[in-house]
């Protein structure tokens, strides 16, 4: 069975507007009566998010310094701790209504993974999920190596999701040296880029994205938006 959606890309947007964009489209889904699901693609310009239960201290820089590297901060009400958006990623926003989608948070996750380690093999790039933790990556079975290239974060109202994943393409990683990502201190982060050490075209990895997203949560995707 397909499940109606409808793909978004806004392109490159500050962050509060986006945030402000999936409200909107969460509160008409969760007051639809008729379902439509929506896939929100775009990058962010330099911001730190920082998830409901996140430790303010795991952010490194004062708001001088912030303001040097010009970046902005947010508290959110998603899920997980903080982590860096900025141009060269991919983020994406399914704005998913779990009861119309048969699903419950924990599969919708998995889900998402799934479609990142999917698009990652696009690229022969081996990644997995980390046992107790959220998002992707790599060499897992390396303590010293591991490194995420995929981070997640959700919040589910009325069985509505919203925020959901950033998948590092060709992202300055240099960025993620002022936070302690995700919350942790002994992990590093990686980038499609970084691991094929080539500049990766992004739009093509958002097809693949797509693609896989298309398969994997069965939708069917009847009217696509690109600004």
């Amino acid at each position: 069975m397909s499940h109606k959606a409808q793909y978004i890309d806004l392109g490159l947007i500050d962050y509060k507007q986006a945030w402000d964009y999936q409200q909107k489209k969460a509160d008409e889904l969760i007051n639809a009566d008729e379902k439509t699901n929506y896939l929100i693609f775009c990058e962010h310009p330099h911001v730190y998010t920082l998830g409901k239960s996140g430790k303010p201290n795991n952010l490194l820089i004062n708001d001088e310094f912030l303001k040097k590297i010009k970046a902005s901060f947010f508290k959110t009400n998603r899920g997980g701790d903080i982590t860096y958006h900025g141009p060269g990623q991919i983020v994406a926003y399914p704005i998913f209504d779990l009861n119309y989608l048969k699903i419950g948070v924990k599969n919708h996750v998995h889900k998402i993974e799934e479609a990142v380690i999917k698009t990652l093999a696009e690229y022969n790039i081996k990644s997995e999920r980390l046992e107790g933790a959220t998002g992707v990556w790599i060499d897992t079975n390396k303590p010293d190596k591991t490194r995420k290239i995929c981070a997640i974060g959700v919040r589910v109202t009325k069985f509505v999701t919203m925020h959901g994943l950033a998948l590092n393409v060709n992202t300055d990683l240099n960025y993620f040296k002022h936070i302690n990502p995700c919350g942790y201190i002994d992990k590093s982060i990686t980038s499609l880029g970084a691991e094929l050490n080539v500049n990766v075209d992004t739009k093509h990895t958002k097809k693949i994205l797509l693609k896989y997203f298309t398969e994997i949560f069965e939708l069917k995707i009847h009217n696509s938006l690109e600004t």
